[in-house]
C-alpha cells in the first residue's frame, strides 16, 4: 500500500539539528540528505532557527498550521509565508532566517536536487475527480478527505501513486498538495 500516515512518520532534528522535520516519501527510497534526488516532508517550526542550507536543491514551502512566519532570504528580500497551502519556491543555496507570526506552525516541503530533477508543487481545491499524470509522485491531503485506489487519505496522509492509477476524487472540503517532478536525462 502506498498510503503514508504522518502519525506513522517520527520526528528527526533537521539538517542543522535546529528543528524537527517528518519525512514523508524519499527517492530514491533510503536516501539521505547528500544523496536524495526528491524528499517531501512535514517541518515543525517552534522557533526562529534558520533554515538547513541545501546546495544545489530547489525547494518549496506551504504552510499548513498556525499564523505562519516571515522568511529573509540572503539578507536582503523578504517573503511572508502567511497564506495556508500557497506554495513558495526558493534556492537551497539561500540563507534563509525566520521570524514567527505568534507560535509555532507546521508547513509541507518538497525539495528537488536540480541536477536531477525539476518540479513544483501545487494545490488542488476543486472538489471531484483529478487526472494523475506521470509527474505527479505525492499527493498530501491538507484538508477533507482525498480517495484514491488505494484508500482513503484523512487530513496529514499522503499517497504515492503508481503508475496508471489514474485519478483521485476530492470530496467538497479537501485541499491536496501535489508533489510534481520530472526526473532529468
Amino acid at each position: 500500500m502506498s498510503i503514508i500516515r504522518l502519525r506513522d512518520c517520527p520526528a528527526v532534528p533537521w539538517k542543522n539539528g535546529m528543528g524537527r522535520t517528518r519525512e514523508l516519501a524519499v527517492h530514491p527510497a533510503g536516501t539521505g540528505m547528500d544523496d536524495f534526488i526528491w524528499r517531501a516532508s512535514v517541518a515543525e517550526v517552534d522557533s526562529a532557527a534558520p533554515f538547513s542550507a541545501f546546495e544545489g536543491v530547489d525547494r518549496y514551502i506551504a504552510l499548513l498550521d498556525g499564523a505562519g512566519f516571515t522568511m529573509t532570504l540572503d539578507g536582503d528580500r523578504s517573503h511572508a509565508l502567511t497564506t495556508p497551502f500557497s506554495p513558495f519556491a526558493f534556492s537551497g543555496e539561500a540563507s534563509v532566517s525566520i521570524a514567527l507570526h505568534g507560535g509555532p506552525t507546521r508547513d509541507f516541503n518538497l525539495m528537488l536536487r536540480r541536477s536531477k530533477a525539476h518540479g513544483e508543487l501545487v494545490t488542488w481545491e476543486d472538489p471531484g475527480r483529478q487526472v494523475v499524470d506521470d509527474a505527479v509522485v505525492l499527493i498530501y491531503c491538507a484538508r477533507g478527505h482525498v480517495d484514491t485506489s488505494d484508500g482513503r487519505l484523512q487530513p496529514g496522509d499522503a499517497w504515492l501513486p503508481t503508475p496508471l492509477t489514474g485519478r483521485v476524487t476530492l470530496d467538497d472540503e479537501a485541499l491536496a498538495l501535489v508533489a510534481r517532478v520530472e526526473l532529468r536525462e
